[in-house]
């Protein structure tokens, strides 16, 4: 009984230690982790990622938490998600090796077969750099909130691309990390809820009954492996610095096209991706820390990184609708909101919504072409961004 009543002392005094505030912050972040889990679960939101982050908000926020590293008596003792974090994270190891698996995934036949198709995709980054330039106004109006390291890091939320959205805010070694990444996967799972709104908002019903047609014919063995290789080293021209996000994902790409390490292919798409996932959305938690993540920024930061998804969604829809003003062959406005980099998700919300109103209007591989272009076109934004903000 009083080993007992010594361990429960301990507890009891461990916990009382953190004051009432510390214990509050704990409570409200053992909600957040609650709510993730609850939306990965119940509503499959990238159940992939928000359930294992849920799981690592509660427990990097225990008392005293021996999953981070911590000093208790003058002593450093090393916690596991710490170390995986700077094993995985810090070095920006995890986000490449998850594009790997990504490009694998990838099948540019649809942007193949009409190049035009990556347009779209660069026109709907333009977002992040717009709320690039809003997060750096509230960092000089409101000294002590943002950096212009800081804006960067907010303003990829926009290209719905989680890796590339934890690559560069590593890169910036932003303190809020946590936010960032939150919101990313937050709205890529949010993708059916706030895209057709905004389409529908630049967008009239002749627009959306607009039917597209097929582009025939194969693509040759030869231009899939080519591709991946020409995508490398051109935008390793245009942005040297996005190389490594790039490389990894056309390296995935080009695995699968090859046609002779199916294997290894299979392995990337399936051991690989999941298993990075699984270390990626644990470890990430790390930054979900309440003394870095309930601060009055977090809610600023998911506000913005709302604005980037939106403008980049309308954007990209615009840009659509500017092209058929001088196009012979007119495209469905819609598709251009597929080039944001939540594939496949954005692809088939479009399909959807054309088979809404017209149900012989078939949009899903043109919608794709756009959407892979978006891959590619948010990496490299991306390593943009790193060449034009120094660290």
């Amino acid at each position: 009984m009083e080993v007992l009543r010594n361990f429960a002392g301990a507890i009891f005094g461990s916990i009382m230690g953190m004051g009432a505030a510390g214990i509050v912050k704990m409570l409200v972040m053992w909600i957040i982790g609650g709510v993730l889990i609850y939306l990965a679960v119940k509503k499959e939101m990238e159940p992939n990622l928000m359930l294992p982050m849920g799981f690592g908000a509660i427990l990097v926020n225990l008392p005293s938490s021996g999953a981070v590293t911590q000093i208790i008596g003058g002593v450093i003792e090393e916690g596991p998600l710490s170390v995986l974090f700077d094993a995985g994270i810090a070095n920006e190891l995890f986000p490449l090796l998850l594009f790997i698996g990504i490009g694998a995934m990838i099948d540019f036949g649809p942007l193949l077969k009409n190049p035009k198709l990556l347009l779209f995709g660069a026109a709907a980054q333009f977002g992040i750099f717009i709320t690039i330039l809003l997060a750096a106004v509230v960092g000089h109006f409101f000294p002590g909130t943002f950096s212009i390291q800081d804006a960067a890091s907010i303003g990829v939320i926009g290209a719905a691309d989680g890796p590339t959205a934890i690559f560069v805010a590593n890169y910036y070694n932003t303190k809020y990390m946590g936010a960032i990444l939150v919101a990313a996967y937050s709205y890529m799972a949010l993708v059916p809820i706030i895209q057709p709104p905004c389409i529908r908002l630049v967008t009239t019903k002749k627009e959306r009954l607009m039917r597209m047609p097929y582009e025939t014919g194969e693509v040759k063995k030869s231009l899939r492996i080519l591709f991946p290789i020409m995508v490398t080293v051109v935008a390793g021209i245009i942005a040297p610095r996005s190389v490594g996000l790039v490389g990894f994902l056309m390296f995935g790409n080009l695995i699968r096209e090859c046609g002779v390490l199916n294997s290894l292919s299979e392995t990337a798409q399936n051991a690989l991706a999941n298993l990075i996932t699984i270390f990626l959305g644990i470890t990430v938690a790390v930054k979900m820390q309440a003394d870095q993540f309930l601060a009055w920024q977090t809610l600023l930061i998911m506000g913005l990184g709302l604005f980037a998804f939106v403008f980049d969604t309308i954007g990209g829809v615009l840009f659509a609708k500017f092209l058929n003003l001088f196009a012979k062959n007119k495209v469905n406005p819609m598709i251009g909101a597929c080039g944001i980099s939540a594939f496949p998700m954005s692809s088939r919300v479009v399909h959807k919504m054309g088979l809404q109103e017209d149900m012989h209007n078939f949009l899903l591989m043109h919608a794709a072409g756009v959407n892979v272009g978006g891959q590619i076109a948010s990496v490299i934004a991306g390593g943009l961004i790193l060449n034009l903000v120094a660290k």
